[in-house]
């Protein structure tokens, strides 16, 4: 059996990540899109970073795919992408789904959203959704 421990690993080796300090100065920096892949609880519970684009984790890969029924138009963009989660587990495997999915400029925060808070980080509340 694969260990989930081994899967983070081995996108580590493939994807490029740093802790949440090395990714302070790219927050509101032109063409560069933070996703949040957390839980819509966690972000009720904790707040996000201020203009990050939250993508479930689940939706990932649909919404990726420009041929998917569900695309969406910020993963269109040639931005670069740094994702992020609570602990740097869920991120890897995303950026490594998505550079394997033909997004060149992805990376993760290797400490996640805690180490973006323990960073000092803006944190800010969720979006409330448009109806």
């Amino acid at each position: 059996m694969k260990r989930i421990k081994d899967m983070v690993a081995e996108a580590n080796a493939m994807v490029e990540h740093a802790p949440a300090t090395d990714y302070l100065d790219q927050h509101g920096a032109e063409g560069v899109t933070f996703v949040d892949l957390r839980d819509p609880r966690e972000l009720d519970r904790e707040g996000m970073i201020p203009g990050a684009f939250h993508c479930p984790r689940g939706m990932l890969e649909f919404w990726i795919d420009p041929d998917s029924p569900y695309a969406k138009e910020q993963f269109q963009t040639g931005n670069r992408f740094v994702f992020y989660c609570a602990s740097g587990w869920r991120s890897a495997l995303s950026a490594r789904t998505a550079q394997e999915m033909g997004l060149p400029n992805v990376s993760h925060i290797d400490d996640g959203f805690s180490g973006w808070k323990e960073a000092h980080g803006p944190v800010g509340e969720k979006p409330s959704r448009s109806k």
